[in-house]
Formats: C-alpha cells, structure tokens, sequence
C-alpha cells in the first residue's frame, strides 16, 4: 500500500510539474505558411496558396485571425469574454461584415463538436519549440493531423474551434479544406512574435461593411 501510495505521488507530482511548466501566451502574433500537399490542382489555385498568409493575433481575451490571399481578405474577430465573433470579408472593393453570438459561433462549429483526438509520441520542433503530434477526427471522418507545443498554450483557444482542447499551441496543422476531393492544405507557423499587440486589432469596423446575416 505504501508504495501505491508513494507512486501516485510521483505521478500526481509530475502532472503538477508538467502543467506548470506550460506557459499560457497573453500577447504574440504568429504567423503561417500555406501549402499544398498535392500538386493535382490547377497552377492558378497553387499559385494563389503560395501567395497567401495566415496570421494570429492574441491579447487577452481577444483574437484575431487574418487570412490574406490575392483575391480574399478573411478576418476572424473573437471575443473569449463572451463568445462573439465578427468576420469580416474583403473582395476587392466589396466589404461584408457577420457579427456572431457564442450560441451562433459555436453552431457555427458544430462540425468539430464530438471529435476524438488522438496523442501521439511522433514529435518535431517548430521555430525552438518541442512540438508533438495530435490526430484530430470528426465525425464526418475528415482528419487533422496537428503538432502543437507543448511549453505554451494561447490564453484565447476557441477562435480556432476544431483546436480548443488540444494541450498546447497549434503550429502546424494539415487537412482537408473544402471535402474530400479538395486538396490537403498546410499550415506551419514560421514566425512567433511575443511583443504586445496593438489594442486597435480588435476594433470592429463601425462603417465601411456591409452586414450580413
């Protein structure tokens, strides 16, 4: 009995260590890669992906998602305070605003409601830190292979929903973007910046947009 007892020490002991050890990120900006792991696509889409960015903004409570291509400017505006979002897309000289309560961001992201994540031991490191392997699967079967860090975890985690209750910073992921005939789409952090972030990020547009449903 005593040695049971001096083992769950030991264990209790070392989930303590392990989850103090794991820093929460208030402030950064990270950005991403956006690649293609299938060449079958028109040179066109190829090309539109390589010229596209991905950039996280975190404060606090606050999000923001920047999606920047050459024809598509998609923002995502979350509020962990109370679970809204805004997204707000640009196409050209075309600006559209979506304003979401938490019940209607989170039916929003149904689809990743009741997913299994898998823990993996494959490992790998991403701009110094120690990354390991997560495997996401939905219900409708699509898989997301994901790597986050294991040292740091975002203070907001809900903006990007399907990755809510992996233990860490996602700074890789890849799946399917679109059903099962798109193509297997890449995203890898390549620059973590941990300096604070302008509070005016997070100002919603009060003109300029046109607001939809």
């Amino acid at each position: 009995m005593k040695k049971i007892i001096g083992l769950l020490f030991v264990i209790f002991g070392l989930t303590i260590c392990s989850f103090a050890q794991q820093r929460v990120v208030a402030e950064c900006t990270v950005t991403y890669q956006i690649s293609l792991e299938e060449s079958n696509t028109s040179k066109e889409v190829q090309n539109a992906i390589q010229q596209s960015t991905k950039t996280v903004y975190i404060k606090g409570n606050d999000s923001r998602v920047d999606l920047n291509s050459p024809s598509l400017l998609l923002s995502i505006i979350y509020d962990k305070s109370n679970g809204s979002a805004v997204i707000l897309r640009e196409f050209g000289n075309n600006k559209f605003m979506t304003s979401l309560s938490s019940k209607e961001w989170k039916n929003a992201n149904k689809q990743f409601e009741g997913m299994n994540i898998k823990l993996t031991s494959e490992t790998k490191s991403i701009l110094g830190y120690d990354c390991k392997k997560a495997v996401l699967t939905l219900k409708d079967s699509s898989v997301y292979n994901v790597f986050y860090a294991t040292a740091i975890i975002p203070s907001v985690r809900e903006f990007e929903y399907q990755f809510k209750d992996v233990p860490g910073f996602v700074l890789e992921f890849e799946g399917k973007e679109g059903g099962e005939a798109s193509p297997i789409v890449r995203y890898k952090a390549t620059k973590i910046n941990l300096s604070p972030v302008q509070a005016s990020k997070y100002d919603i547009p009060t003109s300029g947009y046109r607001l939809l449903n």
